[in-house]
């Protein structure tokens, strides 16, 4: 067994090793001026077809979960779920699942695989502060109660938990608070409130990144006295939080194991954004597996709040350009237009443990493409169960329907 120092250690060491090799990946990638075969002569080929019907088997059963996926495949078949197993859940662990309300699939996902969740956040509310101890919440026009019913129809143990921001805060507001138990206390009656009378089943705050790393100790204060509000009420707070490890080095990020240890025992959960590893500037992966691991074990090396972590899988992937250095989120629906487009080879990556394929637009140059696919998803799944904590998607209308058969 290892202490959580030596665990401490190795999962920086894993940090180092994974930043020197994925810039060598990319730097090849942009260097490289030429594309697979596939992306020549595409017009004359044939329509790819599309199931539409649902499946008896599961994709596992189907044998789709593959290091090397087909194009054609995966246009196949990846609205076909297995209709006969949608409740039943391959992942013990909690399973939140964001909805947007500008990407409505994500409502009828809730609605049809209800069962595989435990906790489902739609990003409906903000909470403004307009003056001494005056909060309004905005967003309710949102917020759908024939919707919540039905989800609660399919799922009679399912809670939801609305994301709250808090939406024009100055840092005048957050000292202001920080400064006034009277504050504190008002904003945490008016949540209460807020839940008791919409019939919600606690909040997912996000709220961490806006002060960076200042004030922590007045925040942590906040966040103590809002969970203990909630909780008193039998409703839930899960904290939104930034990884551990900043994305790109081996450098402590703006939340770190200290702050962990000291909110640990407050928050019902915490969604952990393991995603967004890459950016434009520096294209590459989404979530490099190496990474994610280092990120769970830095913030909990001795084990001792795992459950508590929801660990963050993106639904949606990543469109970079080698011109420019510009890229862009590329959702379920464009990602298979561009696959029947392009019909790509689709190459997988071993030490990231990501698909990824090329092609070239006309006059656009050349772009790479990282989205998640059943393999991807699966190893998170597994390394999820391997670490003992539960998993957070972003979000449910970015995927495709068969992603689902692997909850």
């Amino acid at each position: 067994m290892f202490s959580g120092q030596e665990k401490l250690d190795m999962g920086k060491n894993t940090m180092r090793l994974l930043c020197t090799s994925l810039s060598l990946t990319m730097i090849c990638w942009l260097a490289e001026g030429t594309l697979s075969k596939t992306d020549a002569k595409k017009g004359a080929t044939k329509k790819l077809e599309e199931k539409m019907l649902h499946s008896d088997k599961n994709v596992q059963d189907r044998g789709l979960v593959v290091v090397d996926p087909k194009a054609k495949d995966i246009i196949l078949e990846h609205r076909s779920y297995c209709s006969k197993k949608i409740k039943e859940r391959h992942f013990s662990g909690d399973v939140l699942g964001y909805i947007t309300p500008w990407n409505s699939h994500g409502y009828d996902v809730a609605k049809i695989f209800g069962n595989k969740f435990t906790l489902i956040s739609p990003v409906w509310l903000q909470v403004k502060r307009r003056g001494k101890e005056r909060f309004q919440f905005t967003g309710l026009h949102d917020a759908d109660k024939g919707w919540m019913k039905d989800v609660r129809k399919t799922s009679k143990n399912i809670k939801i938990v609305p994301r709250i921001l808090f939406d024009g805060w100055t840092y005048k507001d957050f000292e202001s608070v920080f400064g006034s138990e009277d504050e504190i206390e008002e904003l945490s009656k008016n949540m209460v409130l807020l839940a008791k009378n919409e019939n919600f089943d606690g909040f997912v705050v996000e709220v961490w990144s806006q002060l960076g790393n200042q004030k922590q100790t007045e925040l942590i204060h906040l966040l103590v006295h809002l969970s203990e509000a909630l909780r008193e009420a039998q409703l839930k707070l899960i904290l939104v939080i930034p990884p551990v490890v900043a994305a790109g080095t081996n450098q402590p990020g703006m939340f770190t194991n200290k702050e962990f240890d000291q909110l640990a025992s407050a928050i019902d959960s915490f969604s952990l954004m393991t995603y967004d590893y890459s950016t434009p500037q520096r294209p590459g992966p989404n979530s490099p597996l190496p990474w994610v691991r280092a990120c769970v074990q830095v913030l909990d090396p001795d084990s001792k709040w795992r459950n508590k972590i929801l660990l963050g899988l993106n639904f949606y992937g990543m469109d970079y350009s080698a011109l420019g250095a510009s890229g862009e989120p590329i959702l379920g629906s464009r990602y298979i237009e561009t696959l029947k487009e392009h019909k790509p080879k689709i190459v997988w990556d071993e030490q990231i443990a990501e698909h990824y394929f090329e092609y070239k637009k006309n006059r656009g140059g050349k772009h790479a493409v990282f989205y998640p696919t059943l393999k991807s998803i699966q190893l998170r799944l597994e390394l999820a169960k391997e670490l003992g904590t539960g998993i957070s998607i972003w979000e449910l209308g970015q995927g495709l329907d068969y992603f689902y058969d692997l909850l």
